[in-house]
């Protein structure tokens, strides 16, 4: 005999993010399955992200990047905000520009491969890649150091690690030597053998015994040595004076955990971000103390990380957005992107992350303005509006398999009633499975039909039917199901096309039957 007609109210459905990780059927209901091009916005809903808005309008084919994409891009501007411009790196070039990119490669000179570190240091950007002479922009020209300094660069300052700290540049892991850090002059970038210049040799000090420096970082006074299974760090870094290493103390070694990929770490002001081969970590610490406590913040979604870091084959795009208040991580050949919302951690401590599977997004960079620059394929794009180039994509949420408390019954799915914020004229498309389904069934609603709830700020009476949304659209779309099952999962997918989307929440309903 069936039993009377339950509800799930699904309030904030995927507030909690992706978790791949626990049973399907222990899940917490804030919790997604999956939750495709979306973000958790800032009140706490699962929403669209923004989409990426192509600038440049000369990268096609036969052009200096002949349809392929910018691998780095980084914002430059000396003190003050002069001279501000966008540098970029694709098809083995250098760039400059947003809507037109004007090649400034440095007549003669080989580029084997994109893979850049670019900093501003002293109003100086810096280009630094393993196996090739670095390179510095002043505001007008690129020049090569052997250009600007009259001498050929040694092997071993041709870095692929290198950071602009403490009135110097830092610079490690050539293609003959991984284990020195070396130092320039102060505020000379570019003069490794003069003044106070100088180098330090941290192979004797790796906690594990070998290892070799695959990344550097500033923060707080201290020079942060990655390594890739261990993490040195040295104290008073901004004392140091030459060779002698006057002021400069090791402070701690970190065993067990190191970083995979120097493009991964990102200061967050109070604290530094970084991939390692377990997942995205963070690097506290306490001054007082002298501690550096690490945390796993991607343990919602640990294994299929691990997966995607273990398939690898090409380096990884990050960038931190405190304006949108999350971390990337894109995996090029992999054609997605986590996102990490760092706006607070759940109980067990990791980051609610939701994913973005997209080809288009190839390196990141954030201007001092919050302007978050995109490499994409055809050169610079933009993180704003709510469309790919004048494309849609698609937007899917479905939650984990829902039980109604009680896995051991049929449930006979009666409605699905979800309240949707924005997407004005678009295509909703409900879905619904049952016992760990691939196939589902779906209903198609679209949203300003008649019949629906819509309200609007000074234009509805305040009532159980429509919101006050302050001129957004919020729409309550009820759809009849049919089938049975022991578990029940729903889903909402929708083309975002020039529209905002958002999920406020979502009411399931279904009558419960026998023991099965």
């Amino acid at each position: 005999m069936a039993q009377p007609l339950q509800s799930i109210n699904l309030v904030a459905p995927a507030f909690m993010g992706i978790n791949s990780e626990d049973s399907p059927i222990a899940q917490d209901p804030s919790y997604a399955a999956v939750a495709d091009n979306a973000i958790i916005d800032k009140r706490g809903r699962i929403a669209a992200r923004q989409g990426i808005t192509l600038l440049t309008n000369n990268g096609g084919e036969g052009t200096a990047l002949d349809n392929t994409f910018l691998a780095k891009v980084h914002y430059y501007a000396k003190d003050g905000g002069e001279d501000e411009c966008v540098l970029s790196a694709g098809n083995n070039k250098i760039f400059k520009g947003t809507d037109t990119l004007e090649d400034i490669t440095p007549s003669g000179y080989t580029i084997s491969a994109d893979d850049w570190q670019i900093f501003t240091f002293n109003d100086k950007a810096y280009f630094y890649q393993r196996g090739h002479d670095p390179l510095v922009y002043d505001g007008s020209s690129l020049k090569t150091f052997t250009d600007v300094n009259g001498e050929a660069t040694p092997d071993i300052l041709r870095c692929h690690a290198a950071i602009g700290a403490y009135g110097r540049v830092w610079a490690a892991s050539s293609n003959t030597e991984r284990q020195t850090v070396y130092w320039s002059d102060l505020l000379i970038g570019n003069d490794f053998d003069g003044g106070s210049s100088g180098s330090i040799n941290v192979g004797l000090y790796w906690p594990d015994g070998a290892d070799e420096i695959v990344g550097l970082a500033a923060h707080n006074g201290f020079l942060i040595i990655f390594g890739k299974h261990s993490i040195i760090t040295y104290g008073n870094a901004e004392n140091v004076l030459g060779d002698a290493q006057s002021g400069i103390t090791l402070d701690d070694a970190i065993s067990g955990v190191g970083c995979f990929d120097r493009n991964s770490i990102q200061h967050t002001g109070s604290d530094l971000l970084f991939m390692s081969d377990n997942g995205l970590r963070a690097l506290g610490r306490v001054i007082e103390e002298k501690s550096l406590p690490l945390s796993d913040l991607s343990g919602n979604v640990k294994t299929d990380l691990i997966s995607y870091i273990e398939r690898r084959q090409a380096p990884v795009a990050t960038v931190y957005s405190p304006e949108n208040s999350f971390y990337l991580v894109t995996f090029l050949d992999e054609g997605a992107t986590f996102c990490f919302d760092l706006k607070g951690k759940l109980e067990n401590g990791a980051f609610r992350v939701t994913r973005w599977p997209s080809y288009a997004i190839k390196s990141f960079e954030r201007a001092i303005d919050g302007t978050l620059y995109v490499g994409t394929t055809g050169g610079l794009s933009i993180y704003r509006g709510y469309s790919d180039n004048n494309q849609s994509y698609r937007f899917r949420y479905y939650s984990p398999s829902l039980t109604f408390d009680d896995a051991s019954k049929l449930k006979m799915l009666k409605k699905i009633i979800p309240t949707i914020v924005g997407a004005d004229t678009a295509e909703i498309f409900i879905k619904w499975g049952y016992d760990f389904t691939t196939s589902f069934s779906n209903a198609t609603v679209k949203v300003g039909n008649a019949g629906l709830n819509v309200g609007y700020f000074n234009e509805s009476e305040f009532d159980s039917a429509a919101e006050f949304t302050g001129g957004v659209t919020t729409s309550r779309l009820r759809t009849n199901t049919t089938g049975s099952g022991s578990t029940v999962m729903i889903g909402i997918e929708s083309n975002i096309n020039g529209e905002a989307l958002s999920i406020q929440e979502i009411n399931v309903q279904a009558l419960t039957g026998r023991i099965v």
